[in-house]
């Protein structure tokens, strides 16, 4: 059974989740305190996802995320206000994997739950590493190294990173990239990838060319080069 862990100061809204998100299966527990989230992510580290609320009294959720990145690649999923387009893409920056407006639906909270999981355990993982250049990608651990050096990644950035150094040298439409690295239909106004990418960007550095490993193709997606 999966654990999920819910950091929301709305009393209602989380014994509203943790009742639907139980029936869906899942292990919930709901804390409406950001630090006390924070703690429990870095404590017991048995979480498989956590759901974030950006908007928390004291610690707010950008703060929480911050912190947990620090030491930790939990899956996260944070909660904005409608319209917040600014939460949506700081969180994105700060290593949030997908985010989800206020109100929404739970059905829709609970198929955004299972694309995390479902990404970050995908049996596709089970394969032998892939190496382009300096580069090489561990799927059965979803490890990445850069030059021998470990380099840590969220979900969704490995999720991308493999999509992407999988079809090194060919272009790949941000479409796909949404639908296989996010779970999700591209839509209209959707920078959640290109702010993915930027985070990517810099975590990988340059080639020994000073090349941005990953290119933009304009119009289009992105193109890793290949080594």
């Amino acid at each position: 059974m999966k654990q999920i862990l819910v950091v929301d100061d709305d009393i209602e809204l989380c014994d509203m989740l943790q009742e639907y998100l139980q029936g869906e299966g899942f292990e919930v527990v709901t804390t409406h305190n950001g630090q006390t989230g924070v703690e429990l992510v870095l404590a017991e580290n048995s979480y498989d996802l956590l759901i974030l609320d950006v908007m928390l009294p004291g610690l707010n959720g950008f703060e929480c995320l911050k912190q947990i990145r620090q030491s930790s690649q939990i899956p996260v999923l944070m909660l904005t206000a409608r319209g917040e387009d600014i939460d949506r893409i700081v969180g994105l920056e700060l290593g949030a994997d997908d985010y989800l407006a206020k109100p929404f639906n739970p059905r829709e909270l609970v198929a955004r739950i299972k694309a995390i999981l479902r990404r970050f355990q995908s049996p596709e993982n089970n394969r032998n590493s892939l190496k382009n250049g300096d580069i090489e990608v561990f799927p059965a651990a979803r490890r990445v190294t850069f030059q021998g050096q470990a380099v840590e990644l969220t979900s969704t950035e490995y999720n991308l990173l493999e999509v992407l150094i999988k079809n090194s040298g060919s272009v790949v439409d941000k479409a796909t990239l949404s639908s296989q690295a996010l779970g999700r239909k591209l839509a209209f106004y959707d920078r959640s990838i290109d702010m993915h990418v930027s985070k990517l960007r810099k975590k990988l550095g340059c080639s020994d060319e000073g090349q941005q490993l990953i290119q933009t193709v304009r119009g289009i997606g992105y193109q890793f080069i290949k080594n």
